[in-house]
């Protein structure tokens, strides 16, 4: 038997384009979490399963117990998260298995945030795989990839992923529950703080942001400021699909597309968005997405 991720169009994560699969969160791909999910459930059966949709292991439970051929849709949209069936199941239609609280969809941009809060926060232990300078302080449990290096002056506060190749630092600080990406360069006076950074992202310096998505190949210039709480303290609304969608968020900063270059002191308003390939001038204020 086998497993198939189902690559599904996914337009409540723009300006994320990459498909939900790829995206790395806590340092893993969102796709290999799923297949870790099934485990030996992919050799006894025949399953189809969006790359969106992470299942709970109690969901997979209720799945086996419930017949040799069963199914779970979105009760929100109805789309079919996952198919299961085991050899020779009878012809007919599968029998429906609500979907539980537990299981993860990447809906929404956010979404990512809350997964990778919930699952670096679970980290318990280093593992140090680069390399960490004298002068280096590391405040909370990190992941460092092969071949990275935390510089001089840095501060980790929190439980922080970095992947490979990555150099972090000088005198930068970086916390909350962050994951970062292969081939980053986090750089002089940054702060990052809560944050999912994916694949050869730079923000070299005098640059912040907190409770953001910066995806694949964004370079921020000088001074980039993301601004990630209202004046009210209100929950942040996030424009998607032609309305403000309630993030239930009161700390959210911005959503930056693949390939988005900023001009130096931009300043991005929180709740916003930068469409995959576009820029900002110098000095630009980004106070509505484009």
């Amino acid at each position: 038997m086998a497993l198939t991720l189902l690559s599904e169009k996914c337009p409540g994560l723009a300006p994320v384009t990459a498909p939900a699969g790829s995206l790395k969160i806590a340092g893993m791909k969102f796709g290999d979490m799923i297949v870790d999910a099934f485990g030996e459930l992919a050799e006894k059966m025949d399953i189809q399963v969006r790359d969106d949709f992470l299942p709970s292991a109690l969901l997979l439970d209720t799945m086996l117990s419930a017949g040799d051929k069963v199914e779970v849709r979105d009760p929100g949209d109805g789309a079919i998260l996952v198919r299961m069936s085991a050899p020779g199941a009878k012809p007919g239609k599968a029998v429906s298995v609500p979907l539980d609280g537990e299981s993860v969809r990447l809906r929404y941009p956010w979404d990512i945030i809350a997964l990778n809060e919930k699952l670096v926060a679970a980290i318990d232990s280093n593992e140090l795989l680069g390399t960490v300078r004298n002068g280096a302080t590391l405040d909370g449990f990190v992941w460092l990839g092969r071949g990275s290096v935390i510089l001089p002056g840095v501060y980790i506060e929190g439980n922080v992923v970095i992947g490979e190749d990555c150099k972090i630092g000088p005198n930068c600080y970086i916390r909350g529950n962050t994951s970062i990406g292969d081939r980053c360069h986090v750089g002089q006076a940054v702060e990052i703080k809560n944050s999912v950074l994916q694949d050869k992202v730079s923000v070299g310096h005098l640059s912040y942001a907190g409770d953001s998505v910066i995806c694949s190949g964004v370079n921020f210039g000088a001074g980039t400021v993301i601004s990630n709480l209202r004046h009210d303290g209100a929950n942040h609304r996030f424009f998607t699909g032609g309305a403000l969608v309630d993030t239930n968020r009161r700390k959210f900063g911005a959503i930056i597309g693949e390939n988005v270059h900023t001009g130096i002191h931009t300043s991005i308003y929180p709740g916003r968005s930068l469409s995959a390939g576009s820029s900002t001038l110098p000095g630009e204020v980004v106070s509505h997405s484009k």
